[in-house]
């Protein structure tokens, strides 16, 4: 099981996402450009000793994460979704993709993946911090394969 991060651009952010993977037993991919620098030292300090555990692949684009992953369902996480990742039958070899903090992802990332899920919120929330909500996905998708 893999989480991937779209062009991401909060470092501390990231260094949570590894920290999820990390715990989650799942890699970690990056799919670049991001908006700061990925050996910075606000990205190591997030990340803490949890980088050792899963440390990222970067992907300079799209592109080249598309090939990375050919064979995997590719799942993207959006509010733009209609089904729900508690009716999704997950399988352990999927890559849940999260979008930019700051802009989600573009039409192109929408329409190139196999799947998209949105997480059900209360009616008066709007969304869950992009890592929060990397975190809730990846304990379903690992509940639901028996991890």
């Amino acid at each position: 099981m893999r989480l991937a991060l779209y062009q991401p651009d909060i470092p501390q952010n990231v260094g949570a996402a590894i920290r999820i993977a990390a715990c989650f037993d799942a890699e970690i991919d990056i799919i670049g450009p991001a908006g700061f620098p990925l050996a910075g030292k606000a990205l190591r300090r997030a990340a803490m000793d949890y980088a050792e555990l899963a440390p990222p692949t970067v992907h300079d684009n799209w592109a080249a994460f598309l090939e990375s992953c050919a064979g995997s369902r590719k799942i993207l996480l959006t509010t733009r979704a209609e089904s729900s990742i508690w009716d999704f039958p997950f399988s352990g070899d999927d890559i849940i993709i999260m979008g930019q903090e700051s802009a989600g992802a573009p039409d192109d990332i929408h329409d190139s993946v196999d799947c998209r899920l949105t997480i059900p919120l209360s009616a008066q929330a709007r969304s869950l911090n992009v890592h929060v909500a990397a975190a809730v996905t990846l304990a379903e998708a690992r509940r639901q394969v028996g991890w």
